[in-house]
């Protein structure tokens, strides 16, 4: 460098990128992300409290089990928040915890959510016809999948697989809601207590393969700069 050069000044960190998208539109990506991830705990605050309170008052184990779910969920949502905030943005080993990290909250739910069933099932428990829970479930059954996809895209697109196991959860919730509906409506109706159990197992064996996919990653890392789809993955991870 001569005397008249001024040094080169990065204008960032290094961010990592798919293919084709600009570092701003990363930017601008992971913003929507972390926004989407604090809606999802205000909503998954709500499911809770409700599902937990309309549980207890109808003697519901469905109810409780999916208000206690929504506690799990919202520890993914806050792993997002984590992940695309500050110095974490341009980090690789963060997408890389935080990817872990959710796949551990389908491990942890799957078991939960499988001794529930089979609890119920066993145990022969009859729960009281509950129109709070029913409206609980039709309201998750609508928010839920808008978030859990657009999450999954917005993933997609930045190569996050931490994001978009985390839609895969959002997503999950919902079928938990639709068996959820299914159980309380099946109960008021026909006195059909033992379907919402049955359908639990099904969902409880959903999230372990989420987990397992969501541990695994979509590719084994995030690209790098700059790296063509076909040779993004990192050989060392």
């Amino acid at each position: 460098m001569t005397s008249t050069e001024l040094p080169l000044v990065a204008a960032g960190p290094a961010l990592p990128k798919q293919a084709g998208i600009s570092r701003d539109e990363w930017l601008r990506l992971a913003r929507i992300a972390r926004l989407l991830s604090w809606a999802s705990l205000v909503v998954i605050a709500a499911e809770g409290v409700i599902g937990i309170g309309a549980g207890i008052a109808a003697s519901s184990t469905a109810l409780i089990g999916f208000g206690l779910d929504s506690v799990i969920e919202g520890f993914a949502s806050l792993v997002i928040v984590w992940r695309f905030s500050g110095a974490r943005l341009a980090s690789h080993d963060a997408e890389l915890r935080a990817q872990r990290l959710v796949a551990i909250q389908f491990f942890l739910l799957a078991p939960f959510v499988a001794f529930e069933a089979v609890r119920s099932l066993v145990g022969g428990e009859h729960a009281d016809v509950s129109r709070l829970g029913i409206g609980l479930a039709i309201a998750s059954l609508i928010s839920m999948p808008l978030l859990g996809r657009a999450k999954q895209r917005i993933g997609a697109r930045m190569g996050s697989v931490a994001t978009q196991g985390e839609g895969a959860q959002n997503m999950l919730c919902a079928y938990m809601a639709a068996a959820l509906l299914v159980g309380l409506v099946a109960n008021a109706a026909f006195g059909a207590w033992w379907l919402d159990p049955a359908v639990a197992l099904v969902i409880a064996g959903l999230a372990l393969r989420e987990g397992v996919e969501a541990w695994r990653g979509e590719s084994c890392c995030m690209p790098a700069v700059g790296a063509v789809a076909a040779d993004a993955c990192c050989d060392d991870c």
